[in-house]
């Protein structure tokens, strides 16, 4: 597990919009082409409190802001088993309740609106991927996507063409289907 740090320039205002900006980050400084990748969140206050040993090795021993005290760590999990479909490793999970929410950063290749109207009907998912992937618009793109117990959702999507921390997308509702899923960790 590893700590998240922070990224540079002005942090949002919402807690879970720093969480997912911060995890984007975090993506964005290993370089494309890498697996998905899954966090736990946990509330910062509550690690230092129950956890202390754990938050200082996270480097949260100290209040560093007045944000902290509202604030989700990010803590990455065991890498993804290779091979193992996206929604049904999904289904496998269960958090403890110490943990106030999960995100996942995860790469794809998607098309403009413009392109929809002429995918072929008929293809099974393999096929639909392998058309995207030879697709002239195509682009590929990092989504990190986090939802709370609560419900409350957020995404970040950043463009491999405009990689840049200022190119940054965010929304609650830019990524639903994978928000949906990430939602149902939390089914009991």
């Amino acid at each position: 597990m590893s700590n998240v740090p922070p990224p540079p320039g002005p942090l949002a205002a919402n807690p879970l919009t720093r969480a997912v900006l911060e995890i984007d980050e975090y993506a964005s400084g290993l370089g494309w082409d890498r697996p998905a990748r899954l966090f736990a969140l946990v509330d910062t206050t509550r690690l230092r409190e129950q956890e202390p040993g754990l938050a200082a090795q996270l480097g949260l021993d100290e209040e560093t802001d007045a944000t902290a005290a509202a604030s989700l760590t990010p803590i990455e999990q065991d890498e993804l088993p290779a091979g193992t479909p996206l929604d049904e490793f999904l289904a496998t999970i269960a958090w403890p309740d110490a943990v106030t929410g999960c995100a996942l950063t995860v790469e794809r290749l998607m098309l403009p609106p413009s392109a929809e109207s002429s995918v072929p009907e008929d293809l099974d998912e393999k096929q639909l991927a392998a058309w995207v992937a030879k697709h002239p618009e195509r682009q590929e793109v990092r989504m990190t996507v986090a939802v709370l117990r609560d419900g409350s959702r957020e995404a970040a999507v950043r463009l491999r063409e405009k990689d840049s921390p200022t190119e940054v997308l965010t929304g609650a509702g830019l990524v639903p289907g994978l928000a949906e899923a990430l939602s149902a960790t939390f089914a009991e």
